[in-house]
């Protein structure tokens, strides 16, 4: 079954998204993180996609 979200859901759920920009770049702080860096670096990067992408079709 196909989920239909009106544009203010969607929204809300790319900035719930966003909202865990922050928690990844705490995660880069960390001295232990080893190669998961690579990973965590990987997430940011598409996540700032994502909201660029979502900001070109929902302008404020």
């Amino acid at each position: 079954m196909t989920e239909v979200m009106d544009k203010q859901t969607l929204k809300e759920r790319i900035e719930a998204v966003q909202g865990k920009r922050e928690f990844l770049l705490n995660l880069l702080e960390q001295p232990d993180l080893g190669t998961l860096r690579l990973d965590v670096n990987q997430a940011l990067e598409e996540l700032d996609e994502l909201v660029e992408e979502a900001d070109e079709v929902f302008p404020e």
